[in-house]
């Protein structure tokens, strides 16, 4: 039985060689070998918004958030919950754990948006809206343009539907 090193020291120069050849390729596989210092996770979030007309904040946080996270409580994975009440507007992110699927929540969250419909006051027109968002993607630019009606509003609504279609936008919402 030969000994795994006799032919390495017998043979200098091949030795020489072969572990230059180790430490070539070492190096140049690390090199090329892909790391990213930030790594792109794509969180499970979803961002739920119900309007209701003139409403004070006190009123959007107490009748419509609060009813609301009950109802969003109830899902399995979710991570965590905020909440964002205005005058007339409430804004809800949930954000799902890692191993649970965007669409699975989206259906979980549409679901739970239509069991608590009733309980959500008369006086609000439409139900809550989600959309699936990022929570990477801040928002790079932001418009606010106040108005009141007649040429104002039609001006409001020329600019988010072009904003809508330009290329990399995200998001363009028409606010009250």
């Amino acid at each position: 039985m030969n000994n795994l090193a006799e032919p390495f020291v017998r043979r200098p120069v091949m030795t020489t060689l072969v572990m230059a050849a180790f430490l070539i390729f070492g190096v140049v596989g690390f090199r090329l070998m892909p790391v990213n210092s930030l790594p792109s996770i794509d969180f499970p979030t979803i961002q739920v918004t119900a309007e209701l007309a003139g409403a004070s904040p006190e009123t959007m946080a107490a009748a419509v958030a609060t009813t609301l996270e009950k109802q969003f409580s109830t899902i399995a994975g979710v991570d965590s919950m905020t909440s964002q009440s205005g005058q007339g507007t409430t804004q809800i992110t949930i954000q799902f754990s890692l191993d649970r699927s965007i669409d699975a929540a989206a259906q979980d969250v549409n679901s739970a948006i239509a069991a608590v419909a009733r309980q959500l006051p008369p006086a609000m027109t439409s139900p809550p809206s989600f959309r699936k968002v990022n929570p990477a993607d801040a928002p790079v630019y932001r418009h606010h343009q106040r108005c009141g009606t007649g040429a104002g509003v039609r001006a409001a609504e020329i600019c988010g539907a072009r904003a809508t279609r330009s290329q990399g936008a995200g998001f363009a919402r028409r606010g009250h």
